[in-house]
C-alpha cells in the first residue's frame, strides 16, 4: 500500500543519500549462507514503508518489513523486492499505472536494486535460484487507491468509487492470475503464497467489506496456480479485538505524522511481526501438508 501523493512530494525535496552497495544487495550470494532463498514481492507493506521519514529514505535498512521477521522464523534468507506504491498494473508493465512506485525508485533505493518491472526481476531471480523455498506476494491495494485518487475531483467521489470498483477488482484478479502463472512458469516449485490485507478498522463495516472484496480479488486464482493464502485479515482481526476492532488502537499501524493518536495505512513493527508470524505459520502448515 502507499500513502497519499503528499509522500512523494516530500521525497522530492529531501536530499537522498544512496549508500554504495546498500540498495544493490548481492542476492546472488544468498545461496552461500547455508539457508534457502525466500523472495518477497509486493508493495509498501512488504517494503516496510514509514510515512515522512526524511533522510531515512536514503538507506533501505531503515525500513523493516514482514519478510525480515518471516525469514528468521523459517531460517530462510529473504530478498525483499517490495516497492512503495506498486500496483498490479505496474508490477506487470513499466508503463502500467502505479501509486508512486516509479517516483520512489527514482529518488530512493529499494531493498534490492533492479531496473525492470518487479515481475521481470522475480522471474530472473527464480531462474537463478532454483532452490528458492518460498515466494510471497502482497499487492493490489494501490490499484484501489489509484481509483480513489481519480475520483477525488469528481462531483460525487464516493459514488465514483462505488461505480468504478467492480472493474478495478476484476482487473486486479486478472493481473494476479498473470502474476501467479508467470511465477510458476519460471520453474518455481516451492511454496507460492499470497499475503492478504488487513482492515484498517474492523469496527467499520463499510471499509472492512471493501477489504474483503479486495482480498477475494487477489486470491481468486490462488488454487489454480498452486498458491496458498496467508490470512493476515483474520490475524489482525483477532489482535484488534482488544481495542474493539480498531486496528489503529491496537497498535498495529504506524501513527500518522500529523496526529499521533491516529494512524496511516502502514503496519507498525508489531503489525509487521504479526504478518511475518502468519506467513511462517502458513508456510509450516503447507510444508507439513506436502509431507
Amino acid at each position: 500500500m502507499s500513502s497519499s501523493r503528499r509522500r512523494i512530494s516530500v521525497l522530492a525535496v529531501i536530499v537522498v543519500v544512496v549508500t554504495v552497495g546498500g540498495a544493490a544487495a548481492a542476492w546472488a550470494d544468498h545461496d552461500n549462507d547455508g539457508r534457502r532463498p525466500y523472495l518477497a514481492l509486493g508493495d509498501s507493506v512488504v517494503f516496510g514503508f514509514i510515512t515522512q521519514a526524511g533522510f531515512e529514505y536514503g538507506n533501505p535498512d531503515n525500513f523493516v518489513g514482514y519478510p525480515d521477521y518471516a525469514e528468521r522464523l523459517l531460517r530462510l534468507t529473504s530478498t525483499n523486492a517490495g516497492c512503495p506504491g506498486e500496483a498490479t498494473t505496474s508490477f506487470l508493465s513499466s508503463t502500467g499505472a502505479d501509486n508512486g512506485c516509479r517516483a520512489f525508485r527514482g529518488l530512493a533505493p529499494l531493498h534490492v536494486d533492479y531496473g525492470s518491472t518487479q515481475l521481470l526481476f522475480a522471474e530472473g531471480f527464480l531462474r537463478d535460484h532454483r532452490n528458492t523455498k518460498l515466494v510471497t506476494i502482497g499487492i493490489g491495494a494501490n490499484d484501489v487507491f489509484i481509483l480513489q485518487s481519480g475520483c477525488a475531483s469528481k462531483p460525487n467521489p464516493q459514488q465514483c468509487v462505488v461505480s468504478g470498483l467492480p472493474a478495478v477488482l476484476a482487473t486486479i484478479a486478472q493481473n494476479m492470475e498473470t502474476i501467479l502463472f508467470s511465477l510458476r512458469a519460471s520453474g518455481f516449485r516451492g511454496v507460492l503464497m499470497i499475503v492478504n490485507y488487513y482492515s484498517l478498522d474492523y469496527s467499520d463495516p463499510v471499509g472492512t467489506s471493501g477489504t474483503i472484496a479486495l482480498n477475494q480479488a487477489i486470491t481468486e486464482f490462488a488454487r489454480a496456480n498452486g498458491a496458498v493464502v496467508a490470512d493476515v485479515f483474520t490475524a489482525f482481526k483477532t489482535a484488534a479485538a482488544v481495542a474493539g476492532g480498531q486496528t489503529c488502537g491496537a497498535g498495529l499501524l504506524n501513527a500518522s505524522p500529523q496526529n499521533q493518536f491516529t494512524c496511516d495505512v502502514h503496519p507498525s513493527q508489531s503489525g509487521q511481526k504479526l504478518i511475518g508470524r502468519t506467513v511462517a505459520d502458513t508456510f509450516r502448515a503447507t510444508r507439513w501438508a506436502d509431507d
